[in-house]
Order: C-alpha cells, then structure tokens, then sequence
C-alpha cells in the first residue's frame, strides 16, 4: 500500500498588512488516489480495526467522500469540527480517528481527555490556526483589555485557552449578540471576514485579528455574478467566511449545517455554492433530484491558490487512516493546563446553543456570560 507521497506548496499571503501570521510558507502532501482494488482493501482493514480497537472515525464534511462514507458506514460521523468533538465526546468509543486538520483533533482532545484521538496526518492544518499564533495573539488581547475575547473554531488548542467564548458559524451570531446585548465590547479572532459578517448583523463593538481561510478567500463576486447569469434560477448559498462581496450576492449564508438545510428546504432545483468543494459529497448525496455547481474561484481578477479545496483536508487518506488505527501513530496531545482552560470557553458556548435549542433565553440562562 505505501506509495511515494507528492509534496506540493501551497502559498497564502494575507492581503493587508496588520494582526496576523504570514503562512505563505505553508504547504500540504496530498496521497495518491488508490485504485478500485486498494480502496476496497484499506476500507475492510479500517472496519475490522475500528472494531478491534474499540474505535469510532469522525470526519469533517470537507475530506475525500472515502473518509465521510466510512464514518458513517461504521457509525462514526461527518459534521462540523465541534459536533465531531461533542459526538466523540458522548461515544463509547476509548479511541477517535479524526479525518480533518489539526485543530479539530486537538478539540476532540480538550473534549475527551481520557481518549486516544488520532488522525491520519498531523501535519493537516488551517490557515486560520496557522495564521494566529498564540504569542502574538495574547499580545493581541493584552492591548485590549476591556474586550471580551471571541475566538473561531479555527483555531489551537493555545488560542481557545486564552478566549473567553469559542463560537462555530453556526451560533457565532447569537453569541456575539447576546455579548452586545448585556454590554460587551468584543475582540474577535482569526477570520476577518466572518467577524465583518457578524458585526454587520448585529451591529456589535468588535474588533479584528487579521485572519482568512484560503479557500473562502478566493470566491470572486464578479464571476459569480456572471455565473448566477448564467443559471439565473440557481440560488447562491455562502459560507460567512466568503469576502464581503460574495456575501452579498447570497440566498442563503450558513455554516456547514446552514448550508445542508437551506439545500434541503429550498424549493430551487440549482445552486451555487461558495465553500469548500468537498461538501458537495454531501449535498449531492441529500439532495439527488438538485444540481450543485461550484462558485467560481478563477476569472479575471482571481489569484487563486485553493480552489474551492483545503489542500490540508485532502491530506486525510485511506492509507493514511489505517496506518494510525494499526500502529497508533499520530496521536493528538494536548497539555493538561492548556485543556482545562481551553474547555471553558467550549463548554461555555456548548452551554448556550443547548439553552437556545431548548427555547429558553440562552443569554440570560447561561452564567458568566462575560469575560472568564
């Protein structure tokens, strides 16, 4: 099964100047496509290890379609970063396989403490962690003391520990207004474009870490425009992490979820989508009567260098997945200190989107809701 693995560079350069990390030195190794006959074998050893290891796989919508079918096939999960932590947590598993990037198995960690959580490549990351190390991000916050600090998701297991509230863009929104309502000024960190989003809807004191996603970054409103000409019954449906303007071109903005549920209740036949490609697995795969088209990264004013596809999620491989179920190799550790207080802004928002999922003030309900 081994096989010589490409190493290619992937190069990011944030497009201002200010708060944030250059990663244009980042880079990713994608594995070879197995053949038919590979694909076959590596799936029955990945079953029969998950069993014999006393394993569950959770997989990030964003992997090879291999990765999310076998989660499910074996009664893992294909969600979001924090449903994958929170379902791994709740699951009689003692051992995680986490298919995605680097954050998310240190999130099922700080979740699950006393678990194994591996992963198929460690070296999987995000230009949004990569892009907000911790040294200059405490310095961050240090120079805005009265703010209470907001992180993403997207972000190490350092950064979480030194934030007040953790939000997904699922519950960013009602998070961030319930801060605004009881008084709260707000730093936000690391996606510049998602924080822009959120202070336009609630119209919250925030300011920003100079962060971006490489593949949200590069959808382009004017080709997208031309696009939506071209299928001009097709409704747009937008991850909050899409600059601006392609935000604004939307039918729909969601996270992950969001998306998933607007593809399933709207009426439309076409969609256009602006997110990571490898969500479309998962759309076509709900959806089967629906056309689902890529929203265009390319065109005349396109620098693109992602392509609608995290070059880090396509690190996650079969090959890769059954080598760390059969050696325990690639393990996630996190300090002991660092989870305990990295779980206290995750428990706090977890806190919350139960309230507001039970219909109860989720703001009044929850306590020291401010600052930790």
């Amino acid at each position: 099964m081994s096989a010589v693995i490409p190493v290619f560079d992937v190069e990011y350069e944030h497009p201002l100047p200010g708060n944030a990390c250059d990663t244009r030195h980042a880079w990713a190794r994608v594995p070879l496509e197995p053949s038919q006959e590979e694909r076959a074998a590596l799936k029955a050893k990945i079953r029969r290890l998950l069993k014999e290891r006393n394993a569950a796989m959770v997989s990030h919508y964003y992997v090879h379609p291999d990765l999310q079918d076998l989660a499910e096939e074996t009664g893992g999960i294909v969600s979001d970063s924090l449903e994958m932590a929170r379902f791994g947590r709740d699951h009689p598993a003692t051992t995680l396989v986490v298919s995605g990037v680097r954050f998310m198995g240190e999130t099922s960690k700080i979740l699950s403490p006393e678990k194994r959580v591996l992963m198929p490549d460690l070296d999987a990351t995000c230009s949004l962690d990569l892009g907000c190390p911790i040294d200059e991000f405490a310095a961050f916050c240090d120079r805005h003391p009265d703010r209470t600090v907001v992180v993403y998701a997207n972000t190490s297991a350092a950064v979480k520990a030194r934030a007040d509230w953790l939000v997904t863009s699922s519950c960013a929104l009602d998070i961030v207004r319930a801060l605004k309502e009881n008084g709260h000024k707000i730093l936000w960190a690391p996606d510049k474009h998602l924080g822009s989003y959120i202070q336009r809807e609630t119209g919250a004191d925030m300011v920003f870490w100079n962060g971006s996603c490489i593949v949200h970054d590069e959808f382009k409103a004017f080709e997208l425009a031309d696009l939506k000409r071209q299928y001009p019954d097709a409704k747009v449906l937008v991850h909050p992490e899409s600059p601006p303007d392609v935000v604004a071109l939307a039918d729909a903005v969601g996270s992950t979820s969001g998306i998933l549920k607007a593809a399933r209740e709207m009426e439309a036949k076409e969609f256009i989508v602006a997110t990571d490609n490898g969500m479309m697995h998962k759309l076509r795969t709900l959806n089967p009567g629906k056309v689902f088209i890529e929203a265009p990264t390319a065109g005349n004013s396109a620098t693109c260098k992602s392509c609608a596809h995290c070059p880090w999620m396509a690190m996650n491989g079969l090959a890769a997945a059954a080598r760390v179920l059969e050696t325990g190799a690639n393990e996630v550790f996190v300090d002991a200190k660092v989870i305990d207080r990295a779980r206290v802004p995750i428990e706090r928002m977890l806190a919350f989107t139960a309230a507001l999922k039970s219909g109860k003030p989720a703001g009044s309900l929850v306590p020291n809701i401010g600052a930790a």
